[in-house]
C-alpha cells in the first residue's frame, strides 16, 4: 500500500495526540515524538516497496521461462511476493 509522505505525517501526528490525550503516554515533546512515529511508519511502509521490487527483479530474471511456460506475470508476481512474505514472517494487507 502506497501512501503519500504527507498522509503517513498525518497519521503519526493523530496517533501521538489520541495517545496523549487519553494519558495513554507520556512525552516531554509531542513533535519529537511525532517524528520518530512517522519515521517508524515510513520504514515499516517502505519494506512492501523494497519486497516488491525485489518481486519484480525476480520475475525480471525469469521472464524467458514464464514466457516459455505462458505463466502469467500478475498470478507470479503475487505467488513469489506472498512466497517471500511468509519466508520473511511478512504481514501484507
Amino acid at each position: 500500500m502506497l501512501l503519500s509522505r504527507d498522509y503517513v505525517g498525518y497519521m503519526a501526528q493523530e496517533v501521538v495526540k489520541r495517545l496523549l490525550a487519553s494519558r495513554m503516554i507520556e512525552s516531554p515533546s509531542a513533535e519529537a515524538l511525532t517524528e520518530r512515529v512517522r519515521k517508524t511508519m515510513q520504514d515499516e511502509i517502505g519494506i512492501e516497496e523494497r519486497l516488491n521490487e525485489e518481486v519484480r527483479q525476480i520475475l525480471t530474471d525469469h521472464a524467458e521461462e514464464m514466457r516459455r511456460t505462458g505463466a502469467s506475470y500478475q498470478e507470479m508476481f503475487k505467488k513469489v511476493k506472498g512466497e517471500l512474505a511468509r519466508q520473511r514472517k511478512l504481514i501484507l494487507r
